[in-house]
């Protein structure tokens, strides 16, 4: 009797522990019972879909064509970068953007076999469905700097000139000393740090791990004030409305959003970043990397040592600036005319 109850409460056991780990189905848009579609989507190869908002002048009249990708627990909607870019600065120079929502965000759909070369042919896909010709800008802001490491290693022909704002760096990129990396790890919230630990070795349980209730998961989902500088916490004052809500940046689901995004972030990366070559050897184009030395998000060391390993890219570093770079006034004008005036 004892035994038949045993093997009764094992199978109980590894039931809830396969549904606890496994995460449910997304709700697609336009799907029954799934968020409306409401923004402007094109259709790529896979029969995925993707969710743009176009800013700026128009297609048809502009100098200079970029597409914005956006950061961790947000959408195609925050688009900081262009909401404090002065109008008559975008005017003058002729710029459009496009900024859409990466898979599982917002209104495209998500994509369990995501990539950092995926992604690449997402961006290259988007370009070509509207028009934006043979060669364009790409500008990432925190974990969308990531893509445009992406854009640098598969379609660096596709490129006019490339910004990193403030990307997200990956603990264990090979080139990293092992002393240097392990010093910012541990600058993190410990929560964080098992965040991490959780999806670059067990990404199976990346689900478990940040919806179960026994220890807290990341402190990025949460919008923990600890994880911010000063000014961060200025900026979030003032922009705090404006901002999409969790509920929509999520409404497909947290795993293909913001777990799948922890997954692909601090996985196990197809490259190294200290690899990549210059895309612009005959100074055609440039390539820019911004960041905060008062970033508690982003380590400021890991990026210095980046960018000695790769001097072709041109690096600024914002002395009592935050992570927030994207919202600090007259940043962002400095930012576009850098990437776009400028040639080394």
């Amino acid at each position: 009797m004892f035994r038949e109850i045993a093997v009764v409460l094992l199978i109980g056991l590894l039931a809830w522990a396969y549904q606890a780990a496994y995460p449910p189905p997304p709700k697609l848009c336009g799907s029954l019972g799934g968020p409306p579609i409401t923004a402007p989507r094109i259709k790529l190869r896979d029969g995925r879909h993707l969710a743009y908002k176009e800013h700026g002048v128009s297609r048809e009249t502009a100098n200079y064509k970029i597409i914005y990708v956006h950061g961790f627990s947000t959408t195609k909607d925050n688009f900081g970068f262009v909401k404090v870019l002065p109008q008559e600065v975008i005017e003058e120079l002729g710029v459009y953007f496009v900024s859409f929502d990466r898979p599982g965000y917002g209104e495209s759909d998500p994509d369990s076999k995501r990539t950092l070369r995926s992604l690449a042919s997402d961006i290259e896909e988007l370009a070509d469905h509207l028009g934006l010709g043979l060669k364009f800008y790409v500008i990432g802001s925190s974990m969308g700097g990531q893509l445009v490491w992406g854009c640098l290693k598969y379609i660096p022909h596709r490129l006019a000139g490339a910004t990193l704002i403030a990307p997200v760096v990956n603990y264990w990129w090979p080139q990293f000393p092992a002393n240097l990396s392990k010093e910012a790890y541990y600058l993190q919230l410990p929560q964080d740090q098992w965040t991490l630990r959780v999806a670059y070795y067990t990404p199976c349980l990346t689900y478990w791990w940040n919806t179960q209730k026994w220890f807290p998961a990341s402190s990025l989902v949460v919008r923990r004030p600890e994880i911010f500088s000063r000014q961060d916490l200025e900026i979030f004052s003032t922009v705090a409305g404006s901002l999409t809500p969790m509920q929509k940046v999520t409404q497909q689901g947290e795993f293909e959003s913001l777990h799948r995004d922890l997954m692909v972030a601090f996985g196990k990366w197809e490259f190294d970043p200290m690899d990549i070559e210059n895309p612009f050897p005959h100074n055609e184009g440039s390539v820019h990397l911004w960041q905060g030395d008062e970033d508690r998000i982003v380590p400021v060391t890991l990026q210095r040592y980046i960018v000695q390993k790769l001097p072709w890219i041109h690096y600024h570093e914002s002395p009592g600036t935050g992570h927030m770079l994207s919202y600090v006034p007259r940043m962002n004008e400095a930012i576009l005319k850098a990437l776009l005036l400028s040639r080394k």
